[in-house]
């Protein structure tokens, strides 16, 4: 793969050698850059940005360099000229009076004087401006950089992070910290503006501000922050703020023509307002109130961010944990639940995973007796997740190398598979899968056209069997699953981008979409496989909204799940997401398996007692105590 960072480098190659070779193998290159698109859906691809930048600072310091040495020779020569002018303008007539200095003088303004003209018209800058011109056709454009904007903003309200935490860099697991300037916040306003996002206007406005007022120096004024910040402000129906916000900006500016514009309007709709009758107050009350929760987020959505912050119940972490949390106090006959409740405000906060510390945020307003009986049902539950060594049905492949398996949820039953796939497997797959990179598109149920959202921020590529390495995997993942992989999709490889997401959705296809998977000639998707192909330093988690399971993305593992009941029917507890990514680089491969071919190998069953069963738990070589092996 020919990457931008050597453009610079054939860019002074055809400037030495010239010839049509050199033409040729640029015009190849450029054209094969172009598929680079939407650089901000792929933090993989955007590494490379990385070393064009470092090419162009590297070009520019040699401009530099050129530019000090060029002024450096003609200081020396105005330093030289001044010596020697400034001693002979004291008696002209004697130091012309030298046959040497007449001669010396005569060649001086006639020849040397030349020469430093065109030494000082000399234009150093031309490599670099020919670099800077070739690079700049695959620069980021508007598109990326609101891209990127956005997904500030929806890490800002997926994570619960406030403004200043955002600017100031202090992310977690962050290693190279960097701080936003005013000029930044302010850039990061106007493109919500622009989308009459105001709510995000007025916080980003709002940090401008408050980062001025600490010293920091920008070409942006208060003022301007000001004007935008009381308008946002009014739009949310705050009016007397806006009012209060308007006449602080005119205290500012007191030229300000739109500010005293607002300010008499403002003033006349309070006024307006102070005249209603109780009745039509509570009715624009109650007329406002319905449109905010008209706009309000959905109910999963809420569900769906609260477990990207890991806000869920992990069913077998009580179940490990409990014997450190429970004191000898606690009867043992209170339920584990009960008993975790009582004991978590008695214990460092340090210590509480966050998974448990949900637990003790959460308002439960119920009985003792209520509580027992969650406990039972979370207990029962916890008791049909395991840790095992697994060789499905003594497959030879396994039979004296078993591989780890882990349940992390029963219903829907979801397993993970640990160092399942190897460093050097993942790097190939990566390898292979860059220089295909492409925006990942949605299915639309409408058209049935495919199209990017912004509910789907990454990049993917498809790897067929083209490669050993792309087979081994794929044998691998029939060997473990029992499934047959002659009729599954290609292995999908994606790369997360700048909050790169993908909101709840399915991977079936439903009762209202006949046609999902007509093309393909194989049945419905059965099952997912998903590699994790790094580790993600903060968010970036597998989530299943409906029961509140949460998956961690861990390097060389792997999860998978049936999304069709045996009987056919889909498995709508299936519905899961990517959350976005706060900090690091998330790179993950799935299979997606169809019904076709899989007939004699997970027989179907036609009963109505298998509409609602997760997938019996697999054979194994015995449960084991997770403690003998670290996951």
């Amino acid at each position: 793969m020919i990457l931008w960072r050597h453009i610079p480098i054939l860019l002074r190659l055809r400037m030495e050698l010239g010839g049509v070779f050199c033409t040729m193998l640029l015009t190849f290159l450029f054209q094969s850059c172009s598929a680079y698109t939407d650089l901000y859906t792929s933090i993989g691809q955007m590494t490379d940005l990385l070393y064009t930048e470092k090419d162009l600072v590297t070009s520019l310091m040699d401009y530099i360099q050129a530019e000090e040495n060029k002024l450096k020779q003609v200081k020396k020569w105005a330093e030289r000229l001044d010596m020697l002018t400034t001693t002979a303008t004291q008696d002209p007539e004697g130091f012309v009076g030298h046959p040497v200095n007449a001669f010396k003088l005569m060649k001086r303004l006639n020849t040397e004087w030349g020469t430093l003209e065109s030494l000082v018209l000399q234009d150093m800058s031309n490599a670099f401006i020919s670099n800077l011109t070739v690079q700049r056709k695959y620069f980021p454009g508007d598109e990326d950089q609101i891209g990127a904007a956005k997904a500030l903003m929806r890490l800002q309200d997926t994570y619960q992070l406030d403004s200043n935490t955002i600017s100031t860099g202090n992310l977690p697991g962050v290693r190279y910290k960097n701080a936003m300037t005013v000029d930044d916040c302010y850039e990061l306003g106007k493109i919500a503006y622009t989308d009459a996002d105001y709510y995000h206007t007025e916080l980003w406005m709002s940090q401008a501000i408050k980062q001025l007022e600490q010293g920091e120096e920008s070409t942006v004024d208060k003022a301007t922050l000001l004007d935008y910040i009381s308008y946002c402000v009014y739009q949310q129906g705050e009016l007397e703020r806006a009012l209060e916000l308007t006449k602080e900006l005119i205290k500012l500016d007191p030229e300000h023509q739109r500010a005293k514009s607002n300010r008499i309007y403002f003033e006349k709709q309070l006024e307006k307002q102070r005249g209603e009758t109780v009745r039509e107050g509570e009715a624009r009350r109650k007329e406002e109130a319905d449109a905010r929760r008209a706009n309000d987020p959905i109910p999963e959505k809420k569900k769906y961010e609260g477990l990207c912050r890991g806000e869920g119940i992990k069913l077998h972490f009580l179940a490990q944990h409990a014997n450190n949390l429970l004191p000898a106090a606690v009867p043992r006959s209170l339920c584990l639940f009960t008993a975790l409740l009582l004991v978590m405000k008695r214990i460092p906060a340090a210590r509480i995973h966050p998974a448990t510390s949900l637990l003790m945020q959460s308002n439960i307003k119920t009985s003792w007796t209520g509580l027992g009986k969650l406990a039972r049902v979370y207990s029962r539950r916890q008791k049909r997740l395991f840790c095992r060594y697994y060789d499905n049905h003594r497959h030879p492949r396994y039979l004296l190398g078993p591989v780890r398996q882990e349940d992390e949820w029963d219903r829907p039953y979801i397993v993970r598979y640990h160092d399942i796939i190897s460093h050097s497997e993942i790097e190939r797959v990566k390898e292979l899968a860059k220089p295909r990179l492409q925006r990942a598109t949605i299915s639309n149920p409408i058209t049935g056209v495919l199209e990017t959202a912004q509910y789907r921020i990454s990049k993917s590529a498809w790897l067929t069997y083209e490669h050993p390495v792309v087979a081994t995997i794929n044998q691998r993942i029939e060997d473990l699953t029992g499934l047959d992989m002659n009729t599954a999709e290609e292995l999908q490889v994606a790369n997360y981008g700048v909050g790169g997401q993908y909101e709840p959705h399915f991977d079936f296809g439903r009762k209202d979409e006949p046609d999902a998977f007509k093309e393909l000639g194989t049945g419905n998707r059965i099952a997912t496989w998903l590699f994790y192909m790094s580790d993600v330093a903060a968010g970036g988690a597998t989530v299943f909204p409906d029961v509140g399971a949460v998956v961690w993305p861990k390097k060389g593992t792997a999860v998978f799940w049936y999304n069709l009941f045996p009987s056919g029917e889909g498995d709508y507890s299936t519905r899961h997401a990517a959350c976005p990514v706060l900090v690091g680089n998330k790179w993950v491969s799935n299979k997606w398996i169809h019904e076709r071919g899989q007939e004699f190998r997970r027989r179907c069953s036609l009963g109505e007692e298998d509409r609602g069963l997760s997938p019996p738990i697999p054979r194994s070589l015995g449960v084991i105590n997770p403690t003998h092996f670290r996951l």
